[in-house]
């Protein structure tokens, strides 16, 4: 007889090892993980948030609470922006769900999305590569950005009232403190959440959809290629703080020049 669902407990099982007494697929404990469908977790991965880091991926995470597909995929976001998932290194989803103490399952799961954003690819009986690119492929995303984003800046400067603008300034700030930190990942989703806030000034959510897409495919790091230094991402943040004085001002020679410069510099 099933548990009542208050006292259901989660089966106990070695990292990376199959979960036992559900028929609804792997990754869902008897009352514990309560079903990938319903999409919550009610555990805590085992281990220190700050465990080994090997070639295998990531160090471990704690995951609470969420979804538990979406958790995985902030994680690999993260590990793909530091480094810690290596252009050309190939990478299985057992190995990936035993570093996050979770079944394969929601590791594939994000990886399909993943690949869907171009970050990684399917090698076939291996797992997933991480996309190698070249700087033009960074050139030509800094292109279309500018071509989708300097109109609709230039618009929004023209129609968006000072007080609009000031309000954002807390988005701002904070990617000045990540970068301050030099947390690449965390600046990288600051730095996300910044842009969206000022283009979702226009209203317009497709917009505001493709635009983060290409922002996140900008963020990747090439094969080789050192990671941001500090001081790189503090300049960069201090971009975000300037354009919105230039908004603010409504000066549009500068707003127009700011948006170029920033996603020539961000790769």
């Amino acid at each position: 007889m099933e548990q009542p669902r208050g006292r259901a407990r989660a089966a106990e099982r070695a990292p990376g090892q199959p979960r036992q007494g559900s028929a609804r697929g792997a990754g869902e404990a008897r009352g514990g993980v309560s079903g990938e469908a319903r999409g919550e977790v009610r555990r805590e991965v085992r281990g220190d948030a700050r465990g080994e880091h090997t070639h295998n991926g990531p160090r471990a995470t704690r995951l609470v609470r969420h979804s538990v597909r979406g958790q995985i995929l902030d994680a690999l976001r993260a590990a793909l922006v530091s480094g810690e998932l290596a252009p050309g290194e190939v990478y299985s989803g057992p190995v990936l769900g035993a570093r996050f103490g979770v079944s394969a399952t929601p590791v594939r799961e994000a990886m399909q999305q993943l690949v869907l954003e171009g970050a990684v690819e399917v090698v076939p009986n291996r797992g997933f590569r991480v996309t190698e690119r070249a700087e033009s492929d960074l050139c030509d995303l800094a292109e279309v950005r500018a071509l989708i984003e300097v109109p609709v800046m230039l618009r929004l400067a023209r129609t968006v009232s000072p007080e609009r603008w000031c309000a954002l300034r807390p988005s701002a700030q904070a990617t000045t403190a990540a970068a301050a930190r030099g947390d690449r990942a965390a600046y990288a989703e600051a730095d996300l959440a910044f842009h969206g806030a000022v283009l979702g000034l226009s209203g317009n959510r497709q917009l505001v959809s493709v635009a983060a897409d290409l922002h996140r495919r900008s963020q990747w790091p090439l094969l080789g290629a050192p990671a941001s230094r500090r001081a790189d991402l503090v300049a960069d943040a201090a971009e975000h703080l300037a354009l919105l004085e230039a908004l603010i001002a409504q000066d549009l020679q500068v707003v127009e020049s700011l948006v170029r410069e920033h996603f020539t510099s961000a790769h």
